[in-house]
């Protein structure tokens, strides 16, 4: 999948609101196409668990936290940004995971 961005102002070239909101809605737009193509992941690891109990897995869990932790350091990334909202996302990745993988043996 080629992502592509929308046209925006390098952040250090915004001279107006209008311009640095243009920027972060952009930049809102391709995460949500990468967060879709996230979930779709999750869709497979549903589908490919065969035991429900390993949907929630901890240490992958702390595994994928320490991997965007190093990856936000350095992309100048705030450590206190990257953590909270990647445990929300696995948190919340992993709820859709749990209903997908009951949704799928249902229809089994």
């Amino acid at each position: 999948m080629s992502l592509k961005i929308d046209e925006r102002c390098a952040p250090a070239d915004c001279a107006t609101m209008a311009d640095v909101r243009q920027g972060v809605d952009a930049l809102d737009r391709a995460l949500v196409t990468l967060l879709a193509e996230r979930q779709r992941y999750m869709d497979a690891a549903a589908r490919i668990k065969s035991d429900r109990d390993a949907v929630l897995d901890r240490a992958r869990i702390e595994d994928v936290v320490a991997k965007v932790t190093a990856a936000a350091r350095e992309a100048g990334l705030s450590e206190a940004i990257a953590e909270p909202v990647w445990r929300t996302l696995v948190d919340r990745c992993i709820a859709y995971e749990f209903d997908r993988w009951d949704e799928i043996r249902a229809k089994g």
